[in-house]
């Protein structure tokens, strides 16, 4: 089978589950709930922060979701993928199969991990597309005004919109290669999921504790919603770009460790 067939086949399993689908569909609904309760308050919202101008402009419905989800509900997404990525396969029995067919382990691995990525950029565009066409529906789509006070014109806006986007997709990879490595540890789904998940929220944790401030830099969690310097004028990149190389680091090591475990492992099933 070439590379590029078997990267389609598994990016046709990974996105063409129903399961899938419902996890997108709850996710894009985040925005949606959000714009309706502002609207539906009849408030107008004020001061210098994201939910303060969702009534300036629907773009920060989007802004919101992203506020909101980032911190476990998309982890909780990407983990279900990733964990399921090779305990799934082992768990139905298809895993010996597919390395019989023949697929190389680091092959296998690689696709498994691209899937994952490509899962993580479509959660990430479903929420800003759903809440972008919401947003634009509920609120005003004039001119942008930054939290740091500048304007911009609203197709700069979905310009920032965008780089948030690929910035929150990155992050979340982390999430994925965490998965895909726990997921070469165990034959059962629901297990990988959760140890993905588990280790993720302890990393929010252990940011959350003041007195673990010499480790912050260094937890997965810890730059995840540094986007936020996208929305001042001018941008601040520093921390943004050390987010970066954090989440680049992590999956590095998963990974590696992901194809350290799986390519000398017994397959059984």
């Amino acid at each position: 089978m070439s590379p590029g067939r078997f990267l389609g086949s598994e990016l046709r399993m990974v996105l063409g589950r129903r399961r899938n689908h419902v996890l997108l569909a709850i996710l894009a609904l985040v925005p949606v709930l959000i714009g309706i309760a502002v609207k539906a308050s009849g408030q107008d919202a004020s001061g210098g922060s994201i939910f303060g101008g969702i009534t300036r402009n629907g773009l920060f419905a989007v802004l919101a979701a992203f506020l909101v989800v980032t911190p476990l509900f998309l982890p909780l997404v990407v983990s279900v993928v990733a964990g399921d990525a090779i305990a799934g396969e082992a768990n139905t029995g298809t895993l010996r199969y597919l390395l019989t067919v023949p697929v190389g382990r680091s092959r296998l691995l690689g696709a498994k991990l691209t899937a994952i990525a490509v899962w993580c950029l479509v959660c990430a565009v479903t929420l800003a597309g759903i809440g972008a066409v919401a947003g634009l529906f509920l609120f005003p789509a004039g001119r942008l005004t930054l939290l740091s006070g500048h304007t911009v014109s609203y197709a700069q806006g979905l310009g920032r919109l965008s780089l948030v986007v690929l910035y929150v997709a990155a992050s979340a990879l982390t999430v994925g290669a965490i998965g895909l490595f726990v997921s070469t540890m165990t034959e059962v789904p629901i297990a990988a999921m959760a140890a993905t998940l588990t280790l993720t929220v302890v990393s929010e944790v252990a940011d959350a504790v003041p007195q673990l401030a010499r480790i912050h830099g260094w937890l997965p969690s810890h730059y995840w919603l540094q986007w936020v310097d996208l929305l001042r004028d001018p941008v601040y990149t520093g921390d943004m770009a050390t987010g970066l190389l954090v989440t680049l680091g992590y999956v590095a090591f998963f990974v590696a460790l992901a194809w350290a475990r799986f390519s000398g492992k017994d397959v059984t099933s």
